[in-house]
């Protein structure tokens, strides 16, 4: 597929909103280990809270749209029980009263944020055939997606132990469509402000004679591998000018 290059489209209000998010989420350092995004791309990250989405959506400049719970992106009653239920209760261990206490100031905003971030809602049901279309459209007009596979049951963990499978019935999709997607596996270490991705490898490539389980478990590693990797003070204050001179 030759995408198209399109800008990244967002709102006037919602771009002034993420500069004023620039106060919580401080600038990481895009380190590139090849090629930078491609148009029409599929991007795959670990999670860490809420500081990885940030980070890509703040101080990213390509064209992207994220995959979301679609509790995430069904208004606010919805988006209430689930971040305290789920999100701050089951995911970052925060006692249920005090969820509940903090997302009557934090739901709404978290609401108006994610109506400016276009999210493309998932399902568990037979709804991702809804999930799986948008995805395509949205491909097709050059914009990337970006997944977070990871399981979250047990929190946020710096070492991943499985991804679920969302990502590859979406390259499997595309592919009988005829389009090859290009996937970067990507990853962001919070403890000195790096998000690290991987060189692009072509979906065919990658699957070839392997069982979803295999695809998702040599990404797994490798997203595991990158965030081991070590890089020098100076070499990341280096690399965040660099990428402020490319935005």
């Amino acid at each position: 597929m030759q995408a198209v290059q399109p800008k990244k489209k967002r709102k006037l209000w919602f771009k002034l909103l993420k500069g004023i998010m620039r106060i919580r989420y401080k600038r990481p350092a895009f380190i590139y280990l090849g090629d930078k995004f491609q148009y029409g791309s599929l991007i795959l990250s670990n999670h860490e809270g809420t500081d990885a989405p940030m980070s890509m959506e703040i101080y990213n400049s390509h064209p992207i749209r994220m995959w979301g719970a679609h509790e995430m992106n069904s208004g606010l009653k919805k988006l209430y029980k689930y971040q305290t239920e789920v999100y701050y209760h089951e995911k970052k261990h925060w006692n249920l009263h005090l969820a509940r206490l903090f997302c009557l100031l934090a739901s709404p905003l978290t609401n108006m944020f994610y109506k400016g971030l276009n999210l493309i809602s998932t399902y568990r049901d037979a709804r991702l055939i809804k999930t799986l279309k948008e995805s395509i459209d949205t491909l097709k007009q050059g914009e990337s997606i970006v997944i977070y596979p990871e399981n979250s049951e047990k929190g946020y963990l710096p070492e991943l132990e499985s991804f679920h499978y969302g990502f590859i019935m979406l390259a499997e999709t595309c592919l009988k469509r005829g389009i090859d997607l290009p996937i970067y596996v990507t990853y962001y270490r919070k403890s000195d402000k790096v998000y690290i991705i991987d060189k692009p490898v072509q979906y065919s490539q990658l699957a070839q004679g392997k069982t979803k389980e295999e695809i998702a478990t040599t990404l797994l590693n490798r997203c595991n591998e990158l965030g081991k990797m070590k890089f020098s003070k100076e070499f990341i204050r280096r690399t965040k000018k660099e990428n402020q001179l490319d935005q």
